[in-house]
């Protein structure tokens, strides 16, 4: 099985907390432990990516610094996805070309 790198972590926090999420639902969307996302919780709210949202229920919501991050972060990811897309069909081309 693969780990996932904190920046894919961090990024799929963010989006589930985009309108707002108990930590509850953080660990179960984003598929993690309460042991292992309160790290990661802590520190984006440091950051100020992420904000709590007390009331009866404490909730996480992504802030709009951390909605920016996020798509900034997407789009990197799109460009090198796109990149390596890019490197498999020449590949395969140069491999058919040998054939």
């Amino acid at each position: 099985m693969m780990r996932r790198s904190k920046s894919r972590i961090i990024s799929e926090i963010l989006d589930v907390c985009r309108t707002g999420a108990s930590k509850t639902r953080i660990v179960y969307q984003a598929n993690l432990n309460f042991n292992i996302v309160n790290p990661y919780i802590d520190l984006l709210i440091k950051n100020n990516l992420l904000e709590v949202k007390p009331g009866k229920n404490v909730s996480y919501e992504t802030t709009d610094r951390g909605i920016s991050f996020l798509d900034n972060l997407n789009q990197i990811n799109s460009y090198f996805l796109n990149s390596e897309e890019a490197d498999l069909r020449t590949q395969s081309i140069i491999l058919n070309q040998e054939a």
